[in-house]
C-alpha cells in the first residue's frame, strides 16, 4: 500500500523507536486513523505486514482501545465529557444540548458528515468543566452560547481557537502555595529549552552526573520522603532501590502520563508548561539505576501535549541533554514518547507496559514486579509524571529541604486539582499535609452560591468519599488513610448539598464498568451489575433489599482482582452507601428527590 509521504515518514520514525517492532502498533494505528479518518482493512493489513503480525493480532488489539474506530466519524468529532467533575458543572446538560442541536445520538454522524458526537469519560479538563474535545482540541468552561458559537464556526469550516492551556493552572498565586514544580507555569516560552535553562534548568542533572554517584542519588530521593504522586504513594527512592544493580539486561525508565483518573488533571500542565523538567527527572532516574532508555507514555487524548513533549525531546537531543555522553559525563540516555489510545486501565503500571509492547492493556500477575521484570522482560522503573518532575528539585536543593516542605513521611508539595462546586476551581501547588477544609474555603474561594458541602472526593474518583463534617483533615497519604480515605492522585472534587449521591454513585460506576478490561470476573461482572442496579435505583425502581446488596456486591470485588480497578470501583460505592444510605431510602418512593444535575448547573 502506497502511503502519503507524511504518514510514511511517521511510520518509519515509529519503527525506529523500539527494540521490538510490535510496540509501534498502537501509535501507527492512531496516526493512520488521524490521516484516513478511520481504520479500514487495507491500512490494517499494511500495518500488520510492516510489524510482522497477522491481521487478527492487529484487530484484536484495536478493539481494546476506545479511541480507535473501524468506521468514519464526522469531520469534527465532538467528545463531550460527562464524568464527575463535568457532570457537577453541567456536562450532561451540554451533551444533551449538542445532541438536540445536531439531531444525532451518541456515536452518530450528521448526514453531511460535518459532525459526530460521543459521550466520553474524563478527558483531563476537570478544572475547566464542563469541557469537550473537537478531534484533539480542548474547549473548556462551556455554556450553551459558547457551544452555539463553536458549532457555527465548525460548520463554516473555520478553525476555532482551543484553550491555550488547561483552565485553572495559571492564576494569581495564593499565599499558601509553595511553587516548586509549578513555578514556571505561565512564563512565556516555558516549554522551550532556553527558558528552562534561564530558570535553573538541568542544573540538577549536571549535579547528579558530575558530583553524585548513583547510590547517592537514590539516597537523596529516599531522604526527601517523595512518595509516588500517581495514587499509590509508594516511596520513590525505595522503588528505585529495588532495581537489580548487576542485571545484564537493558533497564528502562517510564513516565506514566496516562492521566485518566476522573477529577485529575495535574500532569497535563506539567507537560504543557514544563516538559524539560520531566525530561530532566527521567534522566536523573536513569542515572540512579543505570538505565539508558526511557519512554513517556502519554494518554491518547493529550495529542497537543505529545507534540510539546516531542519538540522538547528533540531540543534536548540537539543540545546534549539527551543521547550519548550527556554533558560530557559519559552517561547515555535515549528518550522517546509513546501515545496511548484510550484505556483507563493502562494507567496501571503493568497494563501500561503491555500497552507499550503493542498489546491489549491487561494487567500482569505479580510478582515478579517491574523493577525486576518489566518492559520487554527487563528491569523497569515506572513513576508518575509529577513524581519525576519533583526529582530535579530534590537533587538540586537536597532531600532534607524537600522533606521539610511536607509532613513526616510525606515530603514536599503536590499539585491539587480542585474542581466541582467551588468558586475558584484550579490547580494549586500546596505543601503535603495542607488542611482540606482550608483548601476549599480559602484557596478555592469557598462554595459556589454559598451552598453547604455535602461530600468531597479527596484524591480522584476511586477514593472513599468524605462528608462535609470530615474535611478538617491534613491532605497527605497517612492522614487521609486514618480518616478512611486516600490522597490518591490529588483530584479534589467538591460536591454541594443539592447533589444526589445516588446519581453520583451511578455515574462513578458507569465509568468503572466502561473501563474494566474484563479479565477478572469479580470486576467485569461486579461493575456491570452495580451499574444496572444503580441505574434502576436512581430511575425509581429500587427495592429496600437492594441497598445492602449494592454494598455487598462492591465489597465482593475488594481484593479479588489482578489490578486495583475492582477496588477503585468498590471503595467510593461502599462509602456512599454507608454515609448517604438515607438518600437511597428516599429513592424508594419512586423518584429522585433531588434536582437533576443539569438543572442545578443551569442555575449556577
Amino acid at each position: 500500500m502506497q502511503l502519503p509521504t507524511q504518514l510514511e515518514a511517521k511510520f518509519t520514525e515509529l519503527l525506529g523507536r523500539y527494540p521490538v517492532k510490535r510496540s509501534a502498533l498502537i501509535p501507527m494505528m492512531l496516526y493512520a486513523q488521524d490521516h484516513f479518518g478511520y481504520l479500514g482493512d487495507e491500512i490494517l493489513e499494511e500495518i500488520a505486514r510492516r510489524l510482522d503480525l497477522n491481521v487478527l493480532q492487529v484487530t484484536e488489539t484495536l478493539a481494546y482501545y476506545s479511541m480507535l474506530r473501524r468506521k468514519p466519524a464526522g469531520r469534527n468529532h465532538l467528545q463531550i465529557c460527562t464524568n464527575v467533575s463535568c457532570m457537577l458543572c453541567g456536562g450532561r446538560e451540554m451533551y444533551e444540548y449538542v445532541k438536540e442541536r445536531l439531531g444525532i445520538e451518541n456515536k452518530q454522524t450528521t448526514p453531511d458528515g460535518v459532525f459526530s458526537i460521543e459521550e466520553v469519560e474524563c478527558i483531563g479538563a476537570c478544572t475547566g468543566a464542563p469541557a469537550l474535545q473537537v478531534n484533539y482540541d480542548f474547549f473548556e468552561n462551556l455554556t450553551p452560547d459558547k457551544m452555539d458559537t463553536l458549532l457555527a464556526q465548525l460548520r463554516k469550516n473555520q478553525k476555532p481557537q482551543p484553550v491555550p492551556y488547561i483552565s485553572g493552572a495559571v492564576h494569581e498565586r495564593h499565599a499558601a502555595e509553595v511553587p516548586v514544580i509549578s513555578r514556571r507555569f505561565g512564563i512565556p516560552g516555558s516549554c522551550t529549552l532556553d527558558v528552562y535553562l534561564m530558570h535553573e534548568g538541568y542544573q540538577a542533572l549536571e549535579k547528579a552526573l558530575k558530583q553524585m554517584s548513583p547510590e547517592q542519588v537514590v539516597d537523596e530521593v529516599k531522604k526527601s520522603n517523595l512518595r509516588g504522586r500517581g495514587g499509590a504513594g509508594f516511596p520513590a527512592g525505595m522503588k528505585w532501590s529495588f532495581v537489580p544493580k548487576d542485571s545484564q539486561k537493558p533497564k528502562y525508565i517510564i513516565a506514566n502520563a496516562d492521566e485518566s483518573e476522573p477529577g485529575t488533571c495535574k500532569d497535563r500542565p506539567l507537560m504543557e508548561f514544563d516538559p524539560n523538567q520531566l525530561i530532566e527527572g527521567m534522566v536523573i532516574a536513569g542515572r540512579a539505576v543505570n538505565a539508558h532508555h526511557g519512554y513517556i507514555y502519554v494518554r491518547g487524548e493529550y495529542r497537543y501535549v505529545l507534540d510539546i513533549l516531542d519538540a522538547a525531546v528533540a531540543e534536548a537531543y540537539a543540545r546534549g541533554y539527551l543521547g550519548k555522553n550527556i554533558l560530557g559525563s559519559g552517561f547515555d540516555f535515549a528518550l522517546a514518547t509513546h501515545t496511548g489510545a484510550g484505556a483507563y486501565e493502562c494507567g496501571e503500571e503493568s497494563a501500561l507496559m503491555e500497552s507499550l509492547e503493542g498489546k491489549r492493556g491487561y494487567p500482569r500477575i505479580r510478582p515478579p514486579f517491574p523493577a525486576v521484570v518489566g518492559l520487554y522482560g527487563c528491569p523497569t522503573v515506572i513513576n508518575n509524571v509529577e513524581t519525576l518532575c519533583s526529582v530535579p528539585a530534590v537533587i538540586l536543593r537536597g532531600g532534607e529541604w524537600y522533606a521539610s516542605l511536607g509532613t513526616p513521611k510525606n515530603g514536599g508539595t503536590r499539585l491539587f486539582c480542585i474542581s466541582g462546586h467551588v468558586n475558584r476551581p484550579g490547580i494549586y501547588e500546596l505543601p503535603m499535609g495542607f488542611n482540606l477544609k482550608r483548601m476549599i474555603e480559602d484557596v478555592a474561594g469557598g462554595m459556589h452560591n454559598g451552598k453547604k458541602i455535602k461530600a468531597v472526593i479527596p484524591g480522584g474518583s476511586s477514593c472513599p468519599l468524605l462528608t462535609g463534617e470530615e474535611i478538617d483533615v491534613p491532605m497527605d497519604f497517612d492522614s487521609l488513610a486514618k480518616a478512611g480515605s486516600m490522597l490518591g492522585s490529588g483530584g479534589v472534587v467538591i460536591i454541594d448539598e443539592d447533589t444526589c449521591m445516588v446519581d453520583l454513585a451511578r455515574r462513578i460506576m458507569h465509568f468503572y464498568a466502561h473501563e474494566s478490561c474484563g479479565w477478572c470476573i469479580p470486576c467485569r461482572e461486579g461493575t456491570s451489575w452495580l451499574r444496572l442496579m444503580l441505574d434502576r435505583f436512581h430511575d425509581g425502581g429500587g427495592r429496600a433489599e437492594d441497598i445492602p446488596l449494592v454494598g455487598e456486591l462492591a465489597q465482593n470485588m475488594m481484593g479479588r482482582t489482578f489490578c486495583p480497578l475492582g477496588d477503585a470501583a468498590a471503595m467510593p460505592t461502599i462509602s456512599i452507601v454507608k454515609k448517604w444510605r438515607h438518600e437511597f431510602e428516599e429513592h424508594l418512593k419512586g423518584k429522585c428527590p433531588y434536582k437533576p444535575a443539569e438543572v442545578l448547573a443551569a442555575s449556577r
